[in-house]
């Protein structure tokens, strides 16, 4: 068959429709605020050997890594027509536990699934030791419910003896059956979709172009690996602490680029540490995606071919690539942030005017859980909550937005008083916070909770002792801060803790700014040169 380039164009936009309709789908049934208001939840389409042919424009840590999850589906579960697999488990394609992965076969007139369509949502309670599922754990077993790859739809047919036991071993179970349906749905709407596509062009032909979108996103990106000059670029930076007393966790990395192919290597990161700051190898995978992916200024789907010209190498055992059964669920949170950095920081020396400076590096989990005195049952609720991003060689950074391996909005105000026993006495941009030079970093965030109820709370955070570098002579971010307000008196605590709360306790987060870019004062990068005088 010969390629059509027309059709080529039709077909990126319809395999990326089929995943953004799945999204809608999935967040507007869904029942918990994360997914419905904040839209933690990520949709994708794969061909028949798990490779992602097209992805929503959805959370990127998700995004990058579901793909393990898909082929740990395929090899593990024998499924047929109307089969629905479900799995969480980090050593088998996940994230980390909160991260529910649903998988869903395509069938089209052969024996074998023709493609697959998967999402993954983050819950807000899978279980473990504290409300949210977001703990200050030393192991996986600590963190909420191990689910292998299992089918959770047979046939068309929730099995409710694995919906049952899902249920039971979680604090919020209506909220969680809810979200397991509004992920059921969403594959439906994919499956729908695939196949409507397929009867309109045949699965000869929807085939086809599913394999030249990866050829040309392959193309296109190795094109733009040869932009960059040959050489090896290194760079290092450091977690602030596990958690448990670990400080300045490092995370090192070695670019070489060599003519339209790159090598990542990361063997030389500190070993796997007793807290949850470990990430799996598929979250440095993600944090390798998204970055290459965003060097790429084509409209280009984000599909498997993105990664062919790239290696990445990693040490087992290490921050980077922890084994079971490690503690993991800050790895893919706040560990990818920082694979980001350091990526971002080795590819500033070869593209020193693409390379922003570190944005806040930290996704700001917040866990509260307890009982919701209105309704006398428990509550758990989690958010991330945005910050400064880095300037750039052309602008200031943006204030108060997520960043890099997050996409997700914040939850209003009325959503999260209506479903919460909080009152929210602040939100606002935290002036002054983003990082001086001749671009200005953004500014992070304030985000202040009143507490109506007794509860416990869990935060995991960075930046708050090692802040968001600058680029070329561009000064620091300023880093975080977390604070609990109790009878009048501030208590700042540290960047991971947990804590019981008492009714009228105020938690008071104080999110990180970005480096800035530049020596403040030298405007010879803005007037081509020359030195600019009033």
């Amino acid at each position: 068959m010969k390629e059509n380039p027309i059709l080529l164009e039709v077909f990126k936009n319809r395999f990326s429709s089929i995943s953004e309709e799945m999204g809608v789908t999935l967040n507007r049934t869904a029942f918990s605020p994360n997914i419905k208001e904040r839209r933690d939840s990520s949709c994708a389409i794969f061909d028949r050997d798990g490779a992602m042919i097209a992805q929503a424009a959805h959370i990127p840590v998700h995004l990058g890594s579901m793909p393990m999850s898909v082929k740990s589906a395929i090899e593990n579960v024998a499924m047929e027509d109307r089969d629905m697999v479900i799995l969480n488990d980090p050593f088998k394609g996940g994230t980390h536990l909160p991260d529910i992965t649903v998988v869903a076969p395509v069938f089209a007139g052969e024996k074998a699934p023709s493609f697959y369509v998967a999402n993954r949502a983050h819950h807000a309670d899978v279980g473990g030791m504290s409300a949210g599922s977001m703990p200050l754990s030393t192991t996986l077993f600590q963190e909420g419910i191990i689910i292998p790859p299992l089918k959770l739809v047979e046939k068309g047919t929730i099995d409710r003896k694995l919906m049952s036991f899902l249920l039971n071993n979680v604090r919020t179970p209506k909220e969680r059956e809810g979200d397991f349906a509004a992920q059921i749905m969403g594959n439906i709407t994919g499956i729908r979709r695939t196949r409507e596509l397929i009867e309109k062009y045949s699965l000869k032909t929807v085939t086809f172009y599913a394999k030249r979108l990866m050829e040309y996103a392959e193309r296109v990106t190795r094109h733009m690996i040869t932009e960059i000059p040959d050489g090896t670029y290194t760079f290092e930076d450091f977690m602030d602490d596990d958690g448990f007393g670990n400080a300045k966790v490092r995370i090192h990395l070695s670019v070489t680029i060599q003519g339209d192919r790159a090598t990542l290597d990361f063997q030389k990161s500190s070993p796997q540490v007793e807290g949850s700051i470990n990430g799996v190898y598929a979250i440095t995978l993600s944090a390798v995606l998204y970055v290459f992916r965003a060097l790429v200024n084509q409209d280009i789907p984000t599909n498997a071919g993105v990664l062919r010209p790239i290696t990445v190498l990693t040490r087992r055992g290490t921050v980077v690539d922890a084994q079971f059964p490690a503690a993991v669920a800050g790895g893919n949170v706040e560990t990818s942030q920082r694979i980001v950095d350091v990526i971002l920081g080795a590819l500033a020396q070869a593209l020193p005017e693409r390379i922003p400076a570190a944005s806040q590096g930290t996704m700001n989990n917040v866990t509260i859980g307890g009982i919701d005195p209105r309704k006398g049952i428990p509550f758990a609720y989690y958010e991330t909550i945005g910050g400064g991003m880095g300037a750039t060689a052309e602008s200031d950074g943006e204030s108060g937005v997520h960043s890099h391996m997050t996409n997700t909005l914040n939850t209003p105000i009325e959503a999260l008083e209506y479903s919460y026993p909080f009152l929210v006495t602040e939100y606002s941009i935290r002036r002054g916070t983003g990082g001086k030079g001749l671009h200005k970093g953004g500014d992070g965030i304030v985000r202040e909770i009143h507490l109506q109820s007794d509860g416990e709370i869990t935060v995991l955070s960075e930046r708050r002792s090692l802040a968001p570098y600058g680029l070329h002579g561009g000064e620091s971010g300023t880093v975080g801060k977390n604070v609990i307000v109790r009878d009048g008196k501030a208590m700042e605590k540290p960047g991971k803790f947990s804590s019981a709360l008492k009714k009228d306790d105020i938690v008071r987060i104080k999110t990180p700014g970005g480096g800035g870019y530049g020596e403040k004062g030298d405007r010879s990068q803005e007037t081509g040169g020359m030195e600019h005088r009033a």
